[in-house]
């Protein structure tokens, strides 16, 4: 099955770890995604927070051979279409509005709606969503919150995002509905600056021997 036809859930089981970036260079992008797969990562969000978002994810798509790439901080129904054009197989939000929830399930793209509350988890589900971002994880409760939000949401299964660390990665993904994390710790700004790839690469390596459950 090729990624663009895999559904959130099957994307989830390809990375225990999704890297989440920002770049400022796309000519970094296609590295520093090569540094990661190679790693074991091959779920990478680039989020739509730079000029050159777009460009970086088109470069991943279209040359980083084993990447699932997917577009971040997607806001509106225009950034949900614009990600698809440039190649991304996957779409993630920090939150989700009706209208935006709307538009996903519409474009057909696999896509993570962001979540912090019990009541936007219930209206994610019912426009058919039950693979949700949990953001900001540590500042909404962490650990504690997800164990709390598996007794009335047996079905839902989260990627938290925000604020995780390497320290703190195996003790999220113990938790029977966490599917992978999010984590920004993978690609650092000086090593990105000094185009350390690999030292990048030890990273995921580092994430994906920590992740085993």
């Amino acid at each position: 099955m090729n990624d663009q036809n895999k559904t959130m859930s099957e994307i989830l089981t390809l990375s225990p770890v999704i890297p989440v970036l920002s770049i400022k260079d796309a000519d970094q992008a296609v590295p520093l995604a090569r540094a990661l797969v190679s790693g074991g990562l091959k779920v990478i969000e680039v989020t739509l927070r730079t000029p050159c978002a777009l460009d970086a994810i088109r470069r991943i798509a279209d040359t980083v051979e084993g990447a699932c790439i997917g577009a971040g901080t997607v806001l509106t129904a225009q950034d949900l279409e614009l990600a698809q054009g440039a190649g991304a197989k996957f779409a993630v939000s920090p939150g989700a509005t009706a209208t935006l929830l709307t538009a996903a399930k519409s474009s057909g793209l696999p896509f993570l709606p962001g979540i912090a509350t019990p009541s936007e988890i219930m209206a994610a589900l019912e426009s058919g969503f039950d693979c949700l971002k949990f953001f900001p994880a540590e500042a909404a409760g962490g650990i504690a919150m997800l164990k709390s939000l598996s007794g009335p949401f047996p079905g839902v299964r989260f990627c938290p995002t925000g604020g995780i660390r390497e320290e703190t990665l195996a003790s999220y993904l113990a938790l029977g509905n966490v599917a992978a994390v999010g984590g920004t710790w993978l690609a650092p700004a000086d090593l990105l600056a000094n185009k350390e790839w690999g030292k990048i690469r030890v990273l995921a390596e580092r994430a994906v021997e920590k992740s085993h459950r």
